[in-house]
């Protein structure tokens, strides 16, 4: 029984995912950060255990009617926890932010400079003053009417909706309209309703045509399908919808990107005309403070905005001072990260899930509080090396605060400046889920199979690797995109490529939108994208016969979705399990064997595994099918076996379990030979999509990538690959993306780690700085001829990891 002033969190038998009985004891008040290679178990301990643990503590003293209203993550499994305070969790994973969350809500900002503008700000002659809600565009009060706060308004017209007259309806002349059924159900409304579907669009009536595109009638009529050969199809309501309506009601409410990136191509944008984009009502736009519009204030970069509230306060009224006072110390925070780049009405969804945790723990920091535990995930994330020391800085307060600060990452120089030190491992998955150290930093020297140990302690020499020499260039000539401004820049064919530079200095806009935008308007052949329309010229795109952008976004966003159906890996699978011999007596096809569809699989928990048990107060559980028992299918189909193993037993393989049993069959070897290259072996071949993280996900998109018959010359780009990956795993993933060079293809990467920068052929710099002071190339050439570049911001870091 330990005291309740114990010093330490005392964790004991705690066994999520892959832990194995851990048990650790880790000071309070303190800096100490979780280590191990991807898949270890540290964020299982981190925040599957810890965290998770704190929070289920707290919901305990929340009233039952309120629990219900939470989203509970349930309890975790271990043994018990001591000595364990309130928890604060910052993660990188991100809800879907819609377009109406921006900086300034995320950090509350935005409430502070409304205050500022209703109590402080110049009304005009005889103007009653405002509430802050009034200087809002998220509110009724504060929107303008004409495009409700969203400051664009989005329009079409006949032209883009149906680019080919000559066509008829039944042909498909509306362009806009959905496929499949629904669009074959709105031509048979409009036939119902006696319009001539099989006349050629130029040649209907100039009123019917307006009608048809743009009407906001709907009306409902009976429909007679003409019957296709052996099915009935009997009569129905049809609702009619205009192909305007169904185009402004997809792009506004849709959560697929497909769907939204189409119905964009027929849709016109443009600043609102009756708020020139500010989002905001006439009577909010007519406050001033120190001279300018809240929009106004809200599109500065926060770094120049201080510098602007810091004059306008100083000798204004009391009321005035206090509320700069409160934005200066809160803007402070942010730019500190290293975010002063970003500006107040910077929407969400635009910003990198690095630069959102780094905003929430900002806002923790003003917050005051202490005596509670902060679990950071990979804080470091997407932060240029320049940028770390800030961080830590925001860090050692938190601590200084009185709170414990617990820390997931994989950066070196955060590793290296913590008290305290979890090394979980060895290895990952089932041949992890140990702790391997637990105490100072230095005493890790003395475990030799932490694979953390070689990076911590910088033992021996970095490969040197030749310099490969370009095939050719891809150049672009005055692009114009956000920060970048009048940049002529020029890619290198034939070699790896890194592009760096400080958080906001450009890196993504040049890679990911510019170069990767004239590449996709070149293969799809169309009219100019959007791509094309960022830079003046762009030449030698020629050259490369294939663009491949691999990010980290998640394979799947349902447990459905796993590494085996991603990789094409289930489909070779469910065919091997056709061919046995029982499925053959018994006439069952690969689909039998897929737990998506009806007919193999479970039925009672729909080929899931689990059912959810609704408790009421408590947060709702997942227990094993009573049927199936978490096998997915039915007893029929278990029937059937592959050299003793079910399609249940073989999901529930390891990738490297896998490669063994797959041994000799080429078409599932492939693609586990690629998954065990990106050092992915520990993962089970039906684990979850939503179980992965973001820099597992990229692997197997590599993965994926890698098992296809290469023809021609491909082009990789990658934003941030080694984001999320322990320095051992960086190795695994860089030897293979320098082999996809040396079999002819040419690497981009946007990258933030200077090992990486340091083995690349070709450097790419940005800067000098973030937002406005950024959008520059400082330095081009080899990472030697950078690291010696004056007036960059990456140059000592580089220079000191080839020194390494």
């Amino acid at each position: 029984m330990h005291s309740p002033h114990d010093p330490y969190v005392r964790v004991r038998g705690a066994r999520e995912h892959n832990l194995k009985n851990v048990r650790v004891d880790i000071p309070r008040d303190t800096l100490t950060v979780f280590t191990g290679v991807s898949g270890s178990g540290k964020s299982s301990l981190a925040f599957g255990t810890i965290y998770a643990e704190a929070q289920r503590r707290y919901f305990e003293s929340v009233a039952p009617y309120a629990r219900r209203l939470i989203h509970q993550v349930g309890a975790p499994a271990v043994g018990e926890i001591t000595g364990l305070p309130p928890a604060v969790s910052l993660e990188q994973r991100r809800s879907a932010p819609g377009a109406r969350s921006s900086v300034g809500t995320v950090t509350t900002l935005s409430n502070s400079l409304r205050m500022l503008f209703s109590r402080a700000g110049d009304y005009p002659p005889g103007a009653e003053r405002l509430d802050s809600d009034s200087f809002s565009p998220n509110t009724a009060v504060g929107a303008c009417p004409e495009c409700h706060g969203l400051g664009r308004i989005h329009r079409t017209d006949e032209e883009l909706l149906v680019p080919d007259p000559s066509l008829s309806i039944r042909e498909g002349a509306i362009a806009a309209w959905p496929g499949a059924w629904q669009g074959k159900n709105l031509r048979d409304v409009l036939d119902a309703l006696g319009h001539d579907v099989d006349r050629p669009w130029r040649e209907l009536p100039a009123k019917d045509r307006e009608w048809i595109l743009f009407t906001d009638e709907q009306p409902v009529v009976t429909v007679h399908p003409v019957r296709d050969a052996g099915r009935i199809q009997r009569p129905y309501q049809g609702t009619y919808m205009s192909a305007r309506r169904y185009v402004l009601h997809t792009f506004a409410d849709t959560r697929s990107r497909a769907l939204r990136a189409k119905a964009e191509r027929f849709l016109t944008s443009a600043p609102c005309p009756v708020c020139g984009g500010s989002r905001l009502r006439p009577e909010a736009m007519a406050v001033t403070f120190a001279g300018r519009t809240i929009a106004e204030l809200a599109g500065l970069p926060l770094s120049a905005l201080a510098e602007m509230l810091s004059g306008a306060g100083a000798g204004g009224e009391e009321t005035a001072r206090v509320l700069t006072g409160d934005l200066l110390a809160r803007i402070g925070t942010v730019t500190e990260l290293g975010l002063g780049y970003l500006s107040l009405d910077r929407t969400a969804p635009t910003l990198s899930s690095g630069e959102l945790q780094r905003l929430r723990l900002a806002t923790q920091l003003r917050s005051g509080l202490f005596g509670v535990v902060y679990v950071l995930d990979e804080p470091s994330a997407g932060l240029h090396p320049a940028d770390t020391e800030a961080l830590l800085g925001v860090l050692g307060r938190l601590k200084e605060a009185g709170n414990s600060v617990f820390v997931v990452e994989h950066q070196m120089d955060v590793v290296r400046r913590a008290d305290w030190l979890v090394d979980v491992g060895p290895l990952a998955g089932e041949h992890g889920g140990r702790v391997l150290h637990s105490g100072p930093p230095a005493g890790l020297a003395e475990v030799p199979e932490s694979a953390t140990r070689r990076f911590l302690f910088d033992e021996g020499p970095a490969p040197v690797r030749e310099t490969r020499a370009p095939s050719g260039w891809i150049r672009l000539t005055g692009v114009e995109r956000h920060n970048v401004r009048g940049v002529d820049a020029a890619f290198p064919l034939g070699v790896f490529t890194a592009v760096t530079g400080v958080s906001g200095s450009g890196k993504s806009t040049l890679v990911g939108q510019v170069l990767a935008g004239v590449l996709a308007d070149r293969q799809a052949g169309d009219e100019p994208g959007p791509g094309e329309r960022y830079c003046a010229t762009a030449t030698g795109l020629e050259a490369v016969d294939r663009l491949v952008q691999v990010d980290q976004k998640p394979i799947g966003r349902t447990p459905r979705s796993n590494l085996a159906t991603y990789t094409g890996l289930f489909d070779a699978v469910r065919k091997l399990f056709a061919r046995t011999e029982t499925a053959r007596e018994r006439g069952y096809g690969a689909g039998r064997f897929s737990f998506n569809v009806s007919g193999g699989r479970c039925e009672t928990c729909q080929g899931e595994g689990f059912v959810s048990v609704e408790l009421l107060f408590l947060p709702s559980t997942y227990a094993p099918c009573p049927d199936c028992h978490g096998a997915r299918y039915n007893p029929e189909t278990l029937d059937v076996t592959l050299d003793g193993l079910t399609i249940a037993q073989v999901l529930d393989l390891t990738v490297e379990s896998a490669a063994s049993f797959f041994a000799g069959t080429p078409a599932a070897e492939r693609a586990l030979t690629t998954l065990l290259d990106v050092g992915l072996g520990y993962l089970r071949l039906g684990q979850p999509a939503t179980e992965l993280s973001g820099g597992e996900a990229q692997r197997i998109k590599l993965a994926a990538e890698l098992q296809r018959t290469r023809r021609g010359h491909t082009l990789y780009l990658l934003d941030e690959p080694t984001t999320g990956l322990h320095p051992a795993d960086v190795e695994v993933l860089m030897r293979q993306l320098h082999s996809l060079v040396d079999a002819g293809s040419t690497v981009v990467v946007v990258e933030h780690d200077m090992a990486v920068v340091a083995g690349a052929d070709h450097v790419i710099d940005l800067g000098p700085e973030g937002g406005d002071r950024g959008g520059r190339i400082v330095a081009s050439g080899t990472p030697a001829e950078v690291a010696g570049a004056a007036g960059s911001r990456t140059a000592p870091y580089l220079a000191k990891a080839l020194r390494r």
